[in-house]
């Protein structure tokens, strides 16, 4: 089970699932894939089916009825039986799906469960009396694939006391690429541009064939005109997809709360009171909202490096931060075909400033946790993230962008490193000093870090020039 050409990446998720699809053992399995919308999921299900001869059923919304009617129709197509199969309820069609694999290990796969059981709550169920050992189990090799969109849902079918709780040989999340695997993807040489269309529509790779029909900068000096085109353009599907996002999520049922929400953190109130004062509510009136759309993968919530009880929310589609900081003011310029040359100029300075800045902040918090080396940093990261360190006596505070922390000998945690990242600014020796006095405010021998778009001064690179104890890094770096 070679994996297709056509296949981008995904080396680790296609091994996963052909392993698990090539199970040898007797018996039935279970087990669940997800991930965000526009992931590949479907493409790659349907390649390991393809593949080993499987079966697959992709659900629609539809009331139970019709969907045992649908699922009845494809699963006699897929037996080569003359006339279609007719199930009275999903305990005689799960029973039926049961038998289809008597002679060795066969992938069966129902894409967007979620669909099928919120109009049957009770399917969960009757597949989990359909893999117990003491029932049919033992005499099929069905290797049983569920996967879903919703991750809410999806990550609740195995969770408490749900009925597959402990049932899943695999639970595989199909997660976006990364902004290197993304580069690649669109075909983008020049670091520079890579990170600019990143920021704008991260690492889902529906956005590059299906939505802007393999449409890519050309090089810095297109990137403006591809946004314009491609992005801003009425005409376009990535034009409506971050209000689409947000519509196709079950779980959201008050989608003016929910957008407004998400304009809040994507103009910068990222803490629980700023938000809660954006919107003209109560803190604890954002308890369940925003936990809403943790679950649903729309947002996260990072917990300062140096307290821990306080933490900042991150949009997690840069495509919905773009539309809400940038697109949303602009909307009724925008929606008018042809007026997008002339608004996207006065839109720069919000991407700049809102978008871009933020990104190169992430996805140099990305490069230090995923990709540095061990030399980089004297050490192996446990977490990174963002802090802030009290200054008591300047009476003030100073932001942290990256913040390194490790494990010493006795498992205390501690900072390997703190760094600065400045998107369109050049670095020199000022940043280099503003960061020794944080240092010593922890009274820490921590490495530090320089992050920079724009470059370094000569005065920089002569005081980081042979000290590992100053990294300077610029964007080849970052996308070497």
């Amino acid at each position: 089970m070679e994996k297709p050409v056509d296949i981008f990446d995904r080396d680790a998720e296609w091994a996963e699932l052909v392993r698990y699809a090539r199970l040898p053992q007797r018996g039935a399995t279970l087990g669940v894939v997800s991930g965000r919308r526009r992931q590949g999921k479907t493409f790659l299900l349907d390649a390991v089916v393809r593949a080993g001869g499987g079966f697959m059923f992709t659900a629609t919304e539809s009331s139970e009825a019709d969907a045992l009617r649908q699922y009845g129709d494809a699963l006699g197509s897929f037996l080569g039986e003359s006339t279609p199969l007719r199930f009275a309820n999903w305990d005689e069609a799960i029973t039926r799906t049961m038998t289809v694999a008597p002679n060795g290990p066969l992938p069966v796969v129902i894409d967007e469960f979620p669909f099928l059981a919120r109009a049957s709550p009770a399917l969960p169920s009757i597949i989990q009396r359909a893999l117990d050992p003491a029932g049919q189990r033992m005499n099929t090799q069905v290797r049983l694939l569920l996967c879903g969109s919703a991750l809410s849902f999806m990550g609740g079918l195995l969770s408490g006391t749900a009925p597959l709780r402990g049932r899943a040989g695999l639970e595989l999340v199909v997660r976006t690429l990364d902004y290197r695997a993304a580069a690649r993807f669109w075909g983008i040489g020049d670091p520079r541009t890579a990170l600019l269309v990143n920021a704008i529509v991260g690492g889902t790779p529906a956005y590059r064939h299906e939505f802007t029909q393999d449409d890519t900068p050309a090089g810095p000096d297109d990137f403006d005109d591809w946004v314009v085109r491609a992005v801003l353009n009425p005409a376009r599907p990535l034009f409506r997809e971050a209000r689409y996002l947000l519509a196709e999520e079950p779980d959201i049922r008050d989608p003016a709360l929910y957008h407004s929400v998400l304009a809040a953190i994507a103009n910068g109130r990222t803490r629980r009171g700023e938000i809660a004062n954006y919107l003209g509510r109560q803190p604890a009136d954002l308890t369940h909202p925003l936990g809403v759309l943790e679950d649903v993968g729309l947002a996260v919530r990072e917990d300062d490096a140096f307290r821990n009880n306080k933490g900042v929310y991150r949009i997690a589609e840069p495509l919905i931060a773009f539309y809400h900081a940038v697109m949303r003011p602009a909307w009724g310029d925008l929606e008018r075909a042809g007026r997008a040359r002339q608004v996207w100029p006065r839109l720069q300075r919000t991407f700049l400033s809102k978008i871009v800045g933020p990104h190169f902040e992430s996805v140099c918090r990305d490069w230090v946790r995923w990709e540095a080396d061990a030399d980089t940093l004297d050490g192996f990261p446990s977490r990174v993230a963002a802090g802030v360190v009290n200054d008591s006596a300047a009476h003030t505070q100073h932001e942290v962008d990256v913040v390194v922390l490790g494990r010493d000998d006795d498992g205390k945690e501690e900072a390997l490193a703190i760094g600065e990242a400045k998107w369109n600014e050049i670095l020199g020796v000022g940043h280099l000093e503003r960061l020794e006095h944080i240092r010593a405010l922890r009274g820490s021998a921590c490495r530090l870090l320089l992050f920079s778009g724009a470059g370094f001064t000569d005065d920089l690179r002569v005081r980081a020039d042979g000290d590992p104890g100053i990294q300077l890094v610029g964007l080849s770096r970052l996308y070497g």
